[in-house]
């Protein structure tokens, strides 16, 4: 029988659903102190550890649960869960097919095991994890969710849609119906069915999303039907800071639509203040506020007048970027300081092209690692002659320095005086500076792709910004690099290689 929780683990209970987590962490470790090894507490603060994304934290309750309960589904599923996001795949494998032995008829654990497998880039393999899953129980949504993920990452759309589907129609709990609308707004904007694409994917503002965000704007909520001719409208940056130089694609159609007696006001992140507002001298950019709230946070703008319509930037998308024919041809939307551009070229002199490179994002939590080349297969592009190869990592180490010229680099050229993490105006510039550019996608392809530049992005399988087409359509100039299936980089590599041999005959051919 399950013992009674102290009154305060009961509190901390309540604080956690509120959103109190500072507060709930608090309750649960004076209660912890009382109850060491009480499993339920344990498990509870291994969640509200999760909901903070601190896995190590996590990991280490979910192990000494793992420990008292002696393979527990629950303990295994949630010390696999901590390890995956951690990166520790191996460990996390070996958690489960131990806890498997135990319990070969626990679904969850099937479907971890998938999960595992597809988040290390192994999706083939993983589907036939998820099947066990399905097979030992057929309502089992989440693992009809994984299975349409891992079939997403192979490229099998159509079958990735069926499973999606029967998700959608299995799910209860609000935070799965979230996610499973999500996926599905994503694959069709893959599949290129953006005008359905766009509209289903404002599943990513439902107060269930696992980190929501909330919305303080003033006016009305402004939808594809209500007219901006002559009007004032304030839209607000959202996501990552990659998606909102990405989004702002869409800032030239706005003040087209807008007219000269119209006004766009502009939230976004204050590192991208000075560049968009030299970009946009007519739109009134300022950095928005964000606060936390609960699990996820609220976005304030202070504005000195009301709008008469506030959205988020990329809703904007449902109007203005409907099929991919609507997609602007010109080459870079974004203006970097000259100025900043002539001081970056005369650091790099006279001399070999200069090729700046990016290798991951600074998230390299879970299944996000899959989506990045690890350095030991970047050597045939490090092994590129006549190039001097430009540092554009943000957060990149030593190690990881010393490990690309020991592949081949014959110059890896650390921009001095340049914070690549904070200098985002700075950074674009320096970029400017580049004969050309070969980076993961990330804020740094982002922002060249933004600026113009000669650009390769490295993207896996069904990229859903490429919009179901072989180019890269919010940046014209780049040529998008898909692999077949994460983890087959070595092909993407070689015509990263093969793209800046093509820019250095093309500089060769045409010097000025």
């Amino acid at each position: 029988m399950r013992s009674k929780l102290p009154d305060y683990a009961m509190r901390a209970q309540r604080l956690e659903r509120s959103g109190d987590f500072e507060a709930a962490i608090e309750l649960y470790s004076a209660a912890l102190k009382s109850r060491p090894d009480e499993p339920e507490l344990l498990a509870a603060v291994a969640r509200l550890a999760e909901q903070i994304d601190d896995y190590a934290t996590a990991g280490e309750l979910w192990a000494k649960i793992n420990i008292l309960k002696a393979g527990a589904p629950e303990a295994a599923d949630g010390l696999a869960r901590a390890l995956r996001e951690l990166g520790r795949f191996d460990e996390a494998i070996e958690v489960l097919r131990s806890s498997l032995l135990m319990h070969p008829e626990e679904s969850r654990l099937w479907n971890a095991l998938g999960s595992t497998l597809a988040a290390a880039g192994r999706s083939g393999e993983a589907l036939t994890f998820f099947d066990e899953a399905l097979r030992l129980d057929g309502r089992f949504a989440v693992a009809a969710y994984n299975r349409g993920y891992a079939k997403y990452d192979l490229g099998r759309l159509s079958e990735a849609e069926g499973d999606f589907a029967s998700a959608r129609k299995l799910a209860r709990k609000p935070e799965d119906v979230a996610a499973i609308e999500l996926a599905q707004s994503l694959l069709m904007l893959a599949q290129g069915d953006l005008e359905r694409g766009w509209g289903a994917y404002e599943a990513r503002l439902s107060p269930h999303a696992r980190k929501p965000m909330a919305f303080e704007g003033k006016g009305r909520r402004w939808t594809p039907a209500a007219p901006l001719s002559g009007k004032h409208l304030l839209a607000i940056a959202e996501q990552g800071l990659g998606d909102e130089i990405m989004f702002s694609n869409l800032i030239p159609d706005v003040l087209e639509d807008l007219g000269p007696d119209g006004r766009l006001s502009l939230a976004v992140d204050e590192r991208l203040v000075a560049l968009f507002q030299r970009s946009f001298p007519t739109v009134a950019v300022t950095a928005y506020e964000t606060s936390r709230r609960g699990r996820g946070a609220n976005r304030r703008v202070p504005v000195p007048s009301s709008p008469d319509y506030w959205t988020p930037l990329a809703s904007l998308c449902r109007r203005y970027r409907r099929s991919v024919s609507a997609f602007p041809t010109t080459r870079g939307y974004v203006r970097p300081d000259e100025t900043r551009v002539r001081h970056w070229r005369a650091w790099l002199g006279e001399g070999p092209p200069a090729v700046g490179v990016s290798w991951r994002s600074g998230k390299m939590s879970g299944t996000r690692r899959r989506e990045y080349p690890p350095l030991d297969r970047w050597r045939a592009l490090f092994n590129t002659p006549g190039v001097r190869f430009v540092d554009l990592q943000y957060d990149g180490s030593s190690d990881e320095r010393a490990a690309i010229r020991g592949l081949g680099a014959s110059e890896l050229l650390e921009p001095p005086g340049i914070h690549l993490r904070q200098d985002i105006d700075d950074l674009g510039a320096l970029c400017a500076a580049m004969d050309s550019i070969v980076s993961v996608g990330n804020a740094t392809a982002a922002l060249a792709g933004a600026c113009g530049c000669n650009l390769a992005i490295l993207v896996g399988p069904a990229s859903w910004p490429q919009m179901g087409s072989d180019a890269y359509p919010w940046y014209p100039n780049a040529r998008a690099l898909a692999a077949r299936a994460y983890g087959d980089w070595d092909a993407v590599l070689s015509e990263a290689a093969s793209f800046v041999a093509d820019s250095l005959r093309a500089r060769r051919a045409d010097p000025g």
